[in-house]
């Protein structure tokens, strides 16, 4: 799917956190882009529980963000080592970048097998194979004995950050309010953004409307900015009590009870659509997903979906389209530009509803 605009202009990429840009302000302060069917309007995030209904069902991602970003080096050559996925075998994927002098980095040509990156306190990493046939990018490396990786994360690790954005954060920015803790220290090398804008306050006001949260959890790779890749398998969890509550509402015996599913994010749309068969029923499921959601596959339990502005060609678009449809996804993106919308993982967000899941009534509001 190619958008009209080939490139979002850069002062429309949000480069600080919204409770950074204004006394007051809290991670809410972000507006809101809804799309229903063809028909967009202008909201403020804090107005979502008005716009869903009792008995819709967020899906929602728990994964905790890693500080997934180490300092190394590859003989004299400083690099940057982005851990993305942890393997069966105790492998991680990792993806090598150089510095670019601003506290961000650059893309730089991976590999080859064999490389050594030295790591701070005497840990080794050593390139063994590429992710996947042809990929030049990620590649699974294996740490000297001895060199637990969470660890390392935790003591030399700093949240992965790209250009676009102005300074370091603390990794507490990058968690959203849903994550847990792994108890094998697994999670997602860059923030599941979509739940970023929910506050506690929000979910339980939500709640209180008889809006439902349904967990999973899907640990997301590295999704480098310059690069517009189809995703890699990710490791999920869809536990039981989520997919029996997703077919509750879906209504697989007696028809529907009247809420939609709503995933918090793409990842939360590929981990549900990855436990569901082709009779539509979601089953709790664990373990490795390749699927990649397209208008063609189409989606068989979401209604709807929260999520970030993606960019054009961005291989996420094709999920959307998926859900919503390609008229409106256009339309939203038209909407969002002339709207000056922020775009990343501090940006804005855009809800999703398919025109034969739209409400009858709505929130009014037309925030500008």
């Amino acid at each position: 799917m190619t958008l009209a605009v080939q490139r979002v202009p850069e002062e429309l990429s949000a480069r600080v956190p919204a409770e950074q840009r204004g006394p007051g302000r809290g991670r809410d302060d972000v507006r809101l882009l809804v799309s229903r069917g063809t028909e967009a309007t202008h909201h403020t995030f804090r107005e979502l529980p008005c716009l869903l209904r009792a008995g819709d069902v967020l899906v929602v991602n728990t994964s905790p963000t890693l500080a997934a970003a180490v300092d190394g080096r590859v003989g004299h050559a400083r690099v940057v080592v982005h851990f993305s996925t942890r393997g069966d075998d105790g492998r991680w994927a990792v993806e090598l970048r150089d510095p670019d002098g601003t506290g961000t980095t650059r893309a730089r040509p991976g590999g080859p097998a064999g490389t050594e990156v030295r790591l701070a306190g005497g840990v080794r990493l050593a390139l063994e194979e590429p992710l996947s046939p042809g990929s030049g990018r990620l590649w699974w490396a294996r740490v000297s004995p001895g060199g637990a990786v969470p660890g390392l994360l935790r003591a030399q690790g700093r949240p992965i950050r790209y250009s676009y954005t102005e300074r370091d954060q603390p990794l507490s920015v990058y968690q959203t309010v849903f994550a847990l803790p792994s108890a094998d220290g697994a999670g997602s090398a860059e923030m599941p953004s979509a739940a970023r804008p929910f506050t506690a306050a929000l979910v339980a006001e939500l709640v209180s409307r008889g809006v439902q949260f349904a967990p999973i959890t899907l640990h997301t790779g590295v999704a480098s900015a310059e690069v517009h890749e189809p995703p890699y398998p990710e490791r999920f969890v869809v536990p039981e009590a989520s997919a029996r509550l997703i077919n509750t509402v879906r209504g697989g015996v007696g028809g529907r009870t009247g809420g939609r599913v709503i995933a918090v994010g793409t990842t939360a749309v590929r981990a549900v659509e990855s436990a569901a068969g082709a009779d539509g029923v979601v089953r709790a499921r664990a373990g490795w997903t390749d699927l990649v959601v397209t208008p063609a596959r189409g989606v068989r339990v979401v209604d709807g979906l929260l999520t970030g502005l993606h960019e054009p060609e961005a291989s996420h678009l094709l999920m959307l389209e998926a859900v919503a449809g390609r008229a409106a996804i256009s339309r939203g993106y038209d909407e969002a530009l002339a709207g000056r919308y922020l775009w990343h993982e501090f940006g804005d967000v855009h809800l999703l509803i398919p025109a034969q899941n739209v409400d009858a009534e709505h929130c009014s509001g037309n925030y500008q």
